[in-house]
């Protein structure tokens, strides 16, 4: 909060607000530099430079080979975090997404919008736990796929309010368009279409912000392991999304930024080269359907928002 992601320093202006002494401040170093070599004792005597350094989201982006403007991932896991390259010049977002930087590689420095969803697997796990509706996380796509559809049923899982855009801490869950024929199969189906309604609500503004068009969406994450839920995110988005082969793409960011300095490659051309993508979800729903349910989503988020604000009881 201190850095000034313009001026690459710490910020003067907030440092003597704060009154927080500029020398008690690390040294910010770019995301790919040697730092200093790990003790002998510490492996097997060996030593080993120290290299890379990115926060989890930057280096999932990295990861993913995300190297051009436009280029984007999506990482499904507890939460969500969707990440759009932007270039070399930071682009302010007036719909409250967060301007980043992606990394520092010492010659230059390069940009992100994030967009972040407070709850994405995680509603899978509260209605394995809470609900007890599911036996394992994994047999929420099974379930999911016995309906052909969520019968009109919205779930909001606004279990710790909203997240980007939205950013409302007084929101919380609601479940609408409940009806006799509603049964357990549209329940897990909502709740997977919501995990994807909440990634459009981010799409839909920064690709607006960014004035950058996705041509796909690379993905990574625990639950982006579930086919279904990927397949309801290309529909719902109109925008292909590519399953990386590997998706730890957050360890293999930080590989490639370490190795990146100490020649295990030699440019980012070199580490793109050596990505490889897994499946490939093409969408498969009209336009009109794809925007007819996301009214329906926009609907139902505003019945969720300031429940729980202060001027309300809260039960």
């Amino acid at each position: 909060m201190l850095y000034n992601i313009h001026k690459r320093t710490w910020d003067t202006m907030l440092l003597d607000a704060l009154q927080i002494p500029r020398e008690i401040l690390p040294e910010v170093c770019p995301s790919s530099q040697v730092y200093g070599l790990s003790h002998p004792a510490a492996l097997l005597g060996v030593e080993l430079p120290i290299a890379g350094i990115a926060g989890d989201q930057q280096a999932a982006l990295f990861g993913q080979d995300c190297f051009s403007p436009g280029m984007a991932k999506s990482t499904y896991g507890t939460g969500g975090f969707l990440l759009l390259h932007t270039g070399t010049m930071p682009v302010p977002s007036p719909h409250g997404l967060l301007t980043a930087v992606a990394w520092d590689l010492g010659e230059r420095i390069e940009y992100a919008l994030e967009g972040s969803v407070f709850t994405a697997g995680s509603v899978i796990q509260w209605l394995r736990d809470g609900l007890q509706v599911l036996a394992t996380a994994e047999t929420s796509e099974a379930v999911a796929a016995e309906a052909s559809d969520s019968h009109g049923v919205y779930l909001v899982p606004a279990f710790v309010g909203l997240g980007a855009p939205h950013w409302d801490p007084y929101a919380r869950g609601i479940i609408i368009g409940l009806t006799h024929e509603v049964n357990r199969a549209h329940l897990v189906r909502a709740a997977l279409e919501a995990i994807a309604y909440q990634t459009r609500d981010v799409v839909e503004l920064i690709q607006q912000d960014a004035g950058l068009q996705m041509p796909e969406i690379r993905v990574d994450g625990g639950a982006a392991a579930n086919n279904l839920l990927l397949q309801i995110q290309a529909d719902l988005l109109g925008i292909p999304l590519v399953r990386a082969s590997d998706v730890e793409t957050t360890a293999r960011g930080a590989a490639y930024l370490a190795g990146l300095v100490t020649g295990v490659w030699s440019s980012q051309a070199d580490i793109a080269a050596s990505w490889q993508a897994g499946t490939c979800f093409t969408p498969d729903m009209p336009s009109e359907r794809r925007d007819q349910l996301y009214a329906g989503w926009r609907r139902a988020v505003e019945r969720a928002k300031g429940w729980a604000s202060p001027d309300l009881t809260n039960p």
